[in-house]
C-alpha cells in the first residue's frame, strides 16, 4: 500500500511518524536530565551556598545590565516621539502661512508667504544661536547666561539629558519659537516694510520669547525661571503653562497688539465717521485648509510637550482633550457670529477652532475632557467678541491674530487655574492655582507688549516701519518682491470673496 502512495505523501507520513516518536520520548529525557541534576544538588550546605553567592552578583549585574537597557530604549523613545512632534509643529508654519494668505489680499500673498518662511528660517538661527541659551540655560534670576551656540553634545548640556535628547529637545524648542514669531506677521500684514520685519523677527526671536520663556520654562533644562518657582518664593502654586498658551500664543499675540497699534490701520480700513470698512480676503478655502494643517499640528504641539511616552503625560488624552476644544470653539464661535451677523460665518467658525486649540494648550494634559470641550467653546465665544472690540477700538488685525492668540492664550491660562483636575477653584476649592495663573498672564502682557511697543516705535523712527500709500495701494507683492502670487490680470483691488464686519479678513 504504502509502495502505491505519492513521493510528497511519503515524505509527510515520515515527518509525521518522527514527530511522533519525538513527542513520546521527550518527556522521558527530560525526566533524566531532572534526575541528574537533583543528583548534582545533593552536596553538603557548606559546598552548596557557595554556587548560590557566586551567582548573586551574576544575577545582580544581569539586572543593572537590563535596567540600563531599558533605560537607554526609553531614551531612544522618547527623542523620536519628540522629533515626530517637532515636525508636526514645523508642517504648523505652513498652516499659518495658509491662514494668513487667505485672509489677506491677494496683491501680497507673495509677501505673506516670504515672511512666514523667514520667520522660520531667521528664527531658526537665531534661536540656536542666542534664543536657546537665553531661555534654558543657566539663569542670572532673569534670563539664561550658558548653553548659546548650542551643541547637543557638550559636557553642559549631556548633564541634563543625553545627547540625542538634547538635539531632539533643541529642534522642538525651535519651532515653538517660530510659532510665536510668526503670530505678528498677520496682525501687521499688508502694511509692512519687509525690512522693517525681518529686524523684529530677530528680535522677537533673540529677546521677546526666550526670555520670558526663561521665565516659565528654564527648568525644563538648564535654568530655573521665577513664575515656574513661586510656590517657594509665594507660597502659591507654580504657574502652569503645560505647552504654551502664555508663553508661546500670548507672548506671540501681545507683540501683535502693540505693532498694529505702532503701524496703525490699513487705508481705508476705517471712515472718517469712524465706521469699519470690510476688506475681504481674497480666498476662504486657503485659509480653512491652512486651519486644518494647525489643527493636525496642534496636536504634535500640545501631546508632543510631554516629551516623553509614559503614563505621566498621557500623549493620547492630550489629544482628545485637544481635539475637543477645538471642536468646541469652532462650533460656539459659528452660532455666536450666526446671531451677531444674521449668518453662520466661515471665517469666525475657523478663528474659533484656533481658538479653542488655544485655550487647551496651557491645560491640555491638566483638565478633564468636560472641562477641555467648556474651555475652548468658552475661548470660541471670546475670540468674536474680542474681534469685534478691536474693530471698533480702530486696531486693525487683518487675521484676528490678537484676538486667537493674545486674549484666548490669557484665557487659557486662567482655565488652568479654574478647572484643573489638581488645584483648579471650581474642582478643589483653591484659589493660589489661579493667583499663580494670573500672575503670569499679566507678567507675560507687560513684558511682551512693553518690550514689542518699544522696538516697533525704534524701527519706526529710524528705519521706517510702513511702507507708502502708493505702495500700500499697488501691493506689497509687485512693490517689495517684484512679483505676482497670481497672474497680473486677477490680482485687483477688491476682487476677492466677501466678508461682513467684524469678522477676519474683514
Amino acid at each position: 500500500m504504502l509502495s502505491s502512495l505519492s513521493p510528497t505523501t511519503k515524505l509527510w507520513c515520515a515527518l509525521l511518524t518522527l514527530m511522533f516518536v519525538i513527542a513520546i520520548t521527550g518527556p522521558s529525557w527530560a525526566q533524566e536530565e531532572g534526575g541528574e541534576a537533583k543528583v548534582t544538588v545533593e552536596t553538603p550546605a557548606e559546598e552548596a551556598e557557595v554556587p548560590a553567592e557566586a551567582e548573586a552578583p551574576e544575577e545582580e549585574a544581569a539586572l543593572t545590565a537590563g535596567e540600563a537597557a531599558s533605560s537607554i530604549l526609553r531614551d531612544e523613545v522618547n527623542t523620536l516621539w519628540t522629533v515626530l512632534a517637532a515636525c508636526l509643529v514645523f508642517f504648523m508654519q505652513a498652516g499659518f502661512a495658509l491662514v494668513e494668505a487667505g485672509f489677506t489680499r491677494a496683491k501680497n500673498a507673495c509677501n505673506i508667504i516670504m515672511k512666514n518662511v523667514m520667520d522660520l528660517a531667521i528664527g531658526s538661527i537665531a534661536f540656536w544661536l542666542v534664543g536657546f541659551g537665553l531661555m534654558f540655560g543657566a539663569t542670572n534670576g532673569f534670563f539664561g547666561t550658558t548653553l548659546f551656540f548650542f551643541d547637543g553634545s557638550s559636557d553642559a548640556a549631556k548633564e541634563v539629558y543625553s545627547e540625542g535628547f538634547n538635539w531632539a529637545f533643541l529642534i522642538f524648542q525651535t519651532v515653538f519659537c517660530a510659532t510665536a514669531a510668526t503670530i505678528v506677521s498677520g496682525a501687521v500684514a499688508e502694511r509692512t516694510k519687509f525690512t522693517a520685519y525681518l529686524v523684529y523677527s530677530i528680535l522677537i526671536t533673540v529677546i521677546v520669547y526666550p526670555i520670558f520663556g526663561s521665565w516659565a520654562w528654564g527648568g525644563l533644562h538648564s535654568g530655573s525661571g521665577w513664575l515656574e518657582n513661586m510656590k517657594d518664593t509665594l507660597g502659591l502654586e507654580n504657574f502652569y503653562d503645560f505647552a504654551g498658551s502664555t508663553v508661546v500664543h500670548s507672548i506671540g499675540g501681545w507683540c501683535a497688539l502693540a505693532g498694529a497699534m505702532v503701524i496703525g490701520p490699513r487705508i481705508g480700513k476705517y471712515t472718517k465717521e469712524g465706521n469699519v470698512k470690510p476688506i475681504p480676503g481674497h480666498n476662504i478655502p486657503i485659509a480653512a485648509l491652512g486651519v486644518f494643517i494647525l489643527w493636525l499640528g496642534w496636536f504634535g504641539f500640545n501631546a508632543g510637550s510631554t516629551t516623553a511616552v509614559d503614563a505621566e503625560f498621557n500623549f493620547a488624552k492630550i489629544c482628545v482633550t485637544t481635539n475637543l476644544a477645538a471642536a468646541s470653539g469652532a462650533i460656539s464661535a459659528m452660532i455666536i457670529s450666526w446671531v451677531m451677523f444674521k449668518k453662520p460665518d466661515v471665517s469666525f467658525a475657523l478663528n474659533g477652532a484656533l481658538a479653542g486649540l488655544v485655550s487647551i494648550t496651557a491645560g491640555c494634559n491638566a483638565l478633564s475632557p468636560g472641562f477641555a470641550a467648556l474651555a475652548g467653546l468658552i475661548g470660541g465665544v471670546i475670540v468674536v467678541f474680542s474681534c469685534v472690540f478691536f474693530d471698533k477700538m480702530k486696531i486693525d488685525d487683518p487675521v484676528g491674530a490678537i484676538s486667537v492668540h493674545g486674549v484666548c492664550g490669557a484665557w487659557g491660562t486662567i482655565a488652568v487655574g479654574l478647572f484643573m483636575a489638581d488645584g483648579g477653584l471650581f474642582t478643589t476649592g483653591d484659589i493660589k492655582q489661579l493667583i499663580a495663573q494670573f500672575i503670569g498672564v499679566v507678567a507675560a502682557f507687560v513684558w511682551a507688549f512693553g518690550m514689542s511697543f518699544i522696538i516697533f516705535s525704534i524701527i519706526k523712527a529710524t528705519m521706517g516701519l510702513r511702507v507708502t500709500a502708493e505702495e500700500e495701494m499697488k501691493g506689497l507683492d509687485i512693490c517689495e518682491h517684484g512679483m505676482y502670487a497670481y497672474p497680473p490680470h486677477q490680482v485687483l483691488e477688491g476682487a476677492s470673496a466677501g466678508s461682513i464686519p467684524g469678522t477676519h479678513g474683514s
